[in-house]
């Protein structure tokens, strides 16, 4: 008799705790869905409120998505610190690093969006974006070596692509590699005819 009480209590139990979840999972949807019905009217406010309402603190989606709506209302600090929760929460995820680029490019932490794009491509060494950005954000310091190298990956990937053959361009230029250079504003020409700076870039061969 002692065993089926239990067995009782154990079925309720289960059946409270399935009911509880299913409630807090449709909070949480229609959370969702007013927040984004509030930000599609630029209601950040009320958006950032509808996730607050049901916010947990151990959610990926839900610091992501504060973290994405703070971007938007300027508020970076609070927009840096979920996306960091949520980079901590799934450290393989690059959509998060992706987004605390955003605010961090805002505020002008260089360094700190340097590491992002860094860590990105840790995980994926081919990303096309992180490639790209990196190494522009190399290029404006001046580090040509190695914003080459995260062009020369991109261009290998997409060789008939005019933005990233022609930073590689003016990279191999910068490091005095005017036979590659060539080689790629002209190249640069058949994409886009006339281009003013590939032509540029050819007569600073000369």
């Amino acid at each position: 008799m002692e065993t089926l009480k239990k067995i009782i209590i154990a079925i309720l139990l289960i059946n409270m705790f399935d009911v509880a979840h299913a409630q807090t999972d449709a909070a949480q949807q229609k959370a969702f869905s007013a927040s984004y019905i509030a930000e599609s009217s630029y209601n950040y406010t009320e958006a950032i409120n509808q996730i607050n309402n049901v916010f947990q603190e151990q959610s990926y989606e839900m610091n992501l998505r504060l973290g994405w709506l703070y971007y938007l209302a300027k508020n970076y600090t609070n927009a840096i610190k979920h996306y960091e929760k949520a980079c901590t929460l799934k450290p393989y995820a690059i959509e998060a690093k992706f987004g605390l680029i955003k605010p961090l490019a805002v505020l002008e932490s260089w360094d700190k969006v340097i590491k992002q794009y860094e860590s990105i491509l840790s995980i994926d060494p081919q990303n096309t974006t992180a490639n790209y950005y990196l190494g522009y954000a190399l290029y404006n310091r001046k580090q040509y070596d190695v914003a080459a190298k995260r062009f020369e990956i991109i261009v290998n990937l997409y060789p008939f692509d005019y933005n990233n053959a022609i930073i590689l361009a003016w990279t191999y230029l910068r490091l005095g590699k005017n036979n590659e250079a060539k080689v790629l504003f002209n190249k640069v020409l058949l994409m886009s005819p006339n281009d003013a700076s590939a032509l540029e870039g050819l007569a600073a061969i000369k």
